[in-house]
């Protein structure tokens, strides 16, 4: 490999955004790949995917609802999807460098689970408390 002229930038440099309408149109590219990316290799953004829909499509044909409890329930969902794919990329980027057993490796992949596992936790505990507390005593009859 040949050293970069003096006049030519740095490798960092050229890979700098330079801003504008084209920096927008690559960042919604690499967006649109990212969630192909995630869709296609990660089984657990799939099944998420696919086991969260059921509840965004509620969030917002659910009647007598105001917009923010709307946002709430929708956002609590993808907050779910939004920390698994921060996940997935922390396991991915851990593989990428070793695939052998290391104990910061496991360690970087538990935390990476257990922030998907608190916000699911965190989805569950805002769609209970908003199904109780709009439709307590109709569940309650519904249930029992």
């Amino acid at each position: 490999m040949t050293p970069p002229s003096p006049n030519e930038p740095a490798y960092g440099e050229r890979m700098k955004s330079k801003g504008g309408l084209s920096r927008l149109t690559r960042a919604l590219g690499y967006t649109w790949d990212g969630l192909k990316a995630a869709y296609h290799h990660e089984h657990a953004f799939r099944q998420e995917v696919w086991a969260l829909a059921p509840f965004a499509v509620a969030a917002w044909a659910l009647p007598g609802l105001t917009l923010w409890v709307r946002a709430l329930l929708f956002g609590s969902l993808l907050l779910v999807l939004i920390v698994e794919l921060l996940n997935s990329s922390i396991e991915a980027n851990t593989d990428h460098i070793t695939l052998e057993r290391h104990p910061l490796a496991k360690r970087a992949k538990d935390m990476g689970s257990a922030a998907v596992f608190l916000a699911l936790v965190n989805a569950g505990l805002i769609w209970v408390t908003f199904l109780v507390s709009a439709y307590g005593s109709r569940l309650w009859d519904w249930m029992f």
